[in-house]
């Protein structure tokens, strides 16, 4: 379940909350019981970082690894840096 950003137009509190994404937004402050919520835009919180994670790691059944082509151009180039490279 991801995190949403609120402010209250009335007292400006601002606060997160953890909601289904089929949740309806919140409307009440919690600081001053104002119907005067508005839900803030945010960056997501979401990051892949370091090693380990493969574009195959959630696939099934005979999906092609489209990774595989492009590593064995590489390895035979002696071309070790990764995609978007302007080598």
């Amino acid at each position: 379940m991801p995190f949403y950003e609120y402010r209250c137009d009335a007292c400006e509190h601002h606060f997160e909350a953890l909601q289904k994404i089929s949740d309806e937004p919140l409307v009440d402050c919690p600081a001053c019981q104002q119907p005067r919520l508005k839900k803030l835009i945010s960056a997501a919180g979401f990051r892949l970082k370091g090693q380990g994670w493969y574009e195959t790691d959630f696939k099934s059944g005979a999906k092609r690894n489209l990774a595989d082509s492009g590593a064995s151009e590489s390895a035979s180039s002696g071309h070790t840096c990764g995609a978007g490279c302007s080598h």
